[in-house]
C-alpha cells in the first residue's frame, strides 16, 4: 500500500513537472517576443559616426534660402536607449545646430527636426538619405517655414555626406 501511494505521488509529481516545464517554455517565448518589440532602434554600423556634409539649395520659395546656397557642417549619427539620432555641428565654431530624430525604413534613412510650436518662425526639416554606404550617403533635405501671415515657404536641398576619417 505504501508503494502504491509512493507511485501515485511520483505520477502526480511528473505531471506537475511537465506542466511546470511547459509554463517555463511559454514564459520564455513570451519574453523573447516582448524583448524583440522593445529592442531600441539602432543605426547600421556603416552609418554610426561623423560625416562631412555638403548641402546645396536646389529650389526655394523662401527669402531665407537662395538656389545655390551651400552649407558644410559635421553630421554625427549616434544612438542611445531612447532612439537613433543625428546631430549637426557647425564646422566653423563647433556649435551644435540641431539634433534630428531618426528612423530607417528599408534602405532609407529618415531624419526629422521641428522647432517648438511657440517659436517665432516655426520650422520643420526632413531629410531622406536613399544612397547609403560606409563612405558616402546621398539624399534630399526639405525645410518648411510657417509664417503667421500664411506665407509658408519651402526649400529643397541635395545632401551629400562623406565619412570623416577617425
Amino acid at each position: 500500500m505504501r508503494e502504491q501511494a509512493l507511485l501515485e505521488k511520483e505520477r502526480e509529481f511528473a505531471l506537475k513537472e511537465a506542466d511546470y516545464k511547459s509554463l517555463v517554455r511559454m514564459r520564455d517565448s513570451l519574453l523573447a517576443a516582448y524583448n524583440d518589440t522593445l529592442k531600441p532602434a539602432q543605426w547600421p554600423a556603416k552609418v554610426i559616426g561623423k560625416w562631412s556634409s555638403s548641402v546645396v539649395c536646389n529650389e526655394s520659395s523662401c527669402s531665407d534660402y537662395v538656389i545655390g546656397d551651400q552649407r558644410s557642417d559635421v553630421w554625427e549619427f549616434f544612438q542611445d536607449s531612447t532612439g537613433i539620432y543625428a546631430k549637426v555641428i557647425n564646422n566653423n565654431n563647433n556649435r551644435l545646430l540641431r539634433i534630428f530624430s531618426g528612423n530607417m525604413e528599408n534602405e532609407t534613412i529618415h531624419l526629422n527636426f521641428s522647432t517648438d510650436t511657440g517659436a517665432v518662425k516655426p520650422v520643420k526639416i526632413s531629410v531622406a538619405l536613399q544612397s547609403i554606404d560606409s563612405s558616402l550617403m546621398k539624399g534630399t533635405q526639405t525645410i518648411t517655414i510657417w509664417n503667421n501671415t500664411n506665407n509658408n515657404c519651402a526649400a529643397k536641398f541635395s545632401v551629400e555626406l562623406i565619412r570623416k576619417p577617425n
